[in-house]
C-alpha cells in the first residue's frame, strides 16, 4: 500500500529579493501540477513577511515527489533562485486522520 506524500515547503528570500522569487516559484506551479502523482501543489505568501512563502503539496506517494525534483522545471528554478532563497525547508508529513 502506498501511503500519500503531503509537504509544506518554506521559503524566505533574501531581502530585496521577494518578487524575484515570488515568479519563479509561481512558474512552477503548471508544470508542476501537470505531472504524475501531483494530487495538490499550492503556493502561499506570508501576510506579513512578503518574502516568505509556502508551498503546500501533496503526492500520490514518495516515489512521485522524487520524480518531481528531477524534472528540468525544478533543476532550473534551483538554479536561477540560488541566490534569492535565504532559507528552505521541507516538512514531509503523511495524513493520519
Amino acid at each position: 500500500m502506498t501511503i500519500e506524500l503531503v509537504l509544506v515547503a518554506n521559503i524566505r528570500a533574501h531581502s530585496g529579493k521577494s518578487a524575484a522569487l515570488k515568479a519563479a516559484l509561481e512558474a512552477l506551479l503548471v508544470p508542476t501540477r501537470a505531472e504524475v502523482g501531483c494530487l495538490q501543489y499550492d503556493l502561499h505568501q506570508n501576510n506579513k513577511t512578503p518574502g516568505a512563502f509556502v508551498y503546500f503539496e501533496r503526492w500520490t506517494d514518495y516515489d512521485a515527489w522524487q520524480d518531481h525534483m528531477k524534472t528540468d522545471h525544478i533543476k532550473t528554478s534551483l538554479e536561477v533562485t540560488k541566490d534569492v532563497i535565504a532559507e528552505f525547508d521541507v516538512t514531509e508529513l503523511h495524513k493520519i486522520g
